[in-house]
């Protein structure tokens, strides 16, 4: 039943007061706090549809206003999360924020962006929670939580709001996502074929038999590619998996070194040989620090970029439905071939930097076999026997 307003009360000097506003048709109450410096009375107020409901916020007002905290009355979720994105992200990488930005838009500020900050309930943002778990997949869910608990921290350490009510939330499981794949050994042999010569033909190359990320791969430098053709070391890539703007990696095991087989190391070096000559002819200088698979300006190629040139590989080794693989594949693939091979699943985890193996075994691991030996070297016993995959590399290096 709701209050009936009630006009009678009126509230003396340092009193806290009740009222009915009939223009808000609401209940509105307020806190006498003084005077500013200006001179005028300082009343911060809330509203409610009930006087229960208004005593309740004057008493959580006054207890944040006790404890330093002071919340614009109009400060909404929309500019809460923005604010954060705008200034609690400047040593992230633009590509990061850009994701931040598409899930906060699409999946926060359209559903939450209007409500106050302040007068957020946990029952409220469970109720929110539930309807996304309806339509996205549990990591992508996660995020979508990771960024609306983010922003009321970064609004909370600016003495905006007292308490983060979505750290009370508990994470529902959404939907499943879709099951990667991995390719057989000779739908491996097919892609290890097809379109030798060009940029597309060698990312394939280092992401199967290497195992690197898509992430890792796309910012790739030449100063991380070891062929050893030079020095005579064995050919190796650092992989620096980083979300920073300066390039410095998230923790230390992001940063690591990998062994490549003698395909892949062949093949790279034809790369960076088609890539040095390219350079001459335009009569620029050469240097390692370009960007071993760069877009048509110069950049990081896009992951969309990337995806599509994958996809007209996987045509022309003629796969049906090319369009149902993606980049992350052709690392599960790596997974699932050295596994086959009989390689230990601690020894895979460690090679695509996982902490552990758990991980490696629920989501990259398709087959199972016993355990026998290690890493480059089994790539290179797995696909020796693919025709012309190492003297075509050998051939485009000349």
């Amino acid at each position: 039943m709701t209050d009936a307003p009630d006009r009678s009360h009126k509230a003396g000097n340092g009193e806290d007061s009740i009222y009915w506003d009939k223009s808000k048709n609401r209940f509105i109450g307020a806190v006498s706090r003084g005077y500013t410096s200006a001179g005028t009375r300082n009343r911060p107020k809330v509203s409610g549809k009930t006087k229960t409901e208004v005593r309740r916020k004057l008493k959580e007002l006054k207890k944040n206003l006790d404890a330093g905290v002071k919340t614009p009355a109009n400060y909404t979720v929309a500019q809460t999360v923005n604010d954060w994105l705008a200034k609690g992200l400047k040593s992230r990488e633009a590509t990061s924020i850009k994701t931040y930005r598409i899930l906060a838009d699409t999946h926060i500020i359209p559903l939450l962006g209007k409500a106050k900050l302040g007068d957020l309930e946990a029952d409220e943002l469970d109720d929110w929670l539930e309807g996304r778990a309806s339509v996205l997949a549990t990591q992508s869910l996660r995020m979508v939580l990771s960024i609306l608990r983010r922003s009321i921290t970064h609004a909370q350490r600016r003495g905006k709001v007292a308490r983060n009510v979505a750290e009370l939330l508990e994470m529902p499981e959404g939907r499943p996502g879709r099951p990667s794949k991995s390719l057989s050994l000779e739908q491996a042999e097919a892609v290890l074929r097809a379109l030798p010569g060009t940029w597309i033909h060698a990312y394939v190359v280092l992401s199967l038999l290497v195992g690197v990320r898509p992430e890792e791969a796309r910012p790739l430098m030449w100063t991380h590619v070891h062929t050893g053709a030079a020095d005579g070391t064995r050919p190796h890539v650092d992989v620096w998996r980083s979300v920073r703007r300066r390039g410095d990696t998230k923790t230390r095991k992001s940063r690591r070194s990998l062994a490549m087989p003698l395909q892949a190391a062949s093949v790279m070096q034809a790369h960076k040989e088609r890539q040095q000559a390219a350079c001459r002819a335009q009569g620029a200088e050469w240097t390692d620090e370009r960007l071993v698979y760069p877009a048509d300006d110069g950049g990081v190629r896009t992951s969309e970029s990337v995806r599509w040139f994958l996809r007209v590989l996987l045509k022309e080794a003629g796969f049906e439905a090319p369009e149902e693989w993606t980049t992350r594949e052709l690392r599960t693939s790596f997974v699932s071939l050295l596994s086959d091979h009989g390689i230990p699943i601690e020894v895979i985890a460690r090679v695509v930097g996982h902490s552990g193996s758990g991980i490696t075994e629920r989501v990259y691991r398709k087959q199972l076999r016993p355990v026998i030996s290690d890493g480059a070297e089994a790539m290179d016993e797995i696909f020796e026997k693919t025709e012309g995959v190492q003297r075509k590399g050998h051939a485009e290096g000349t």
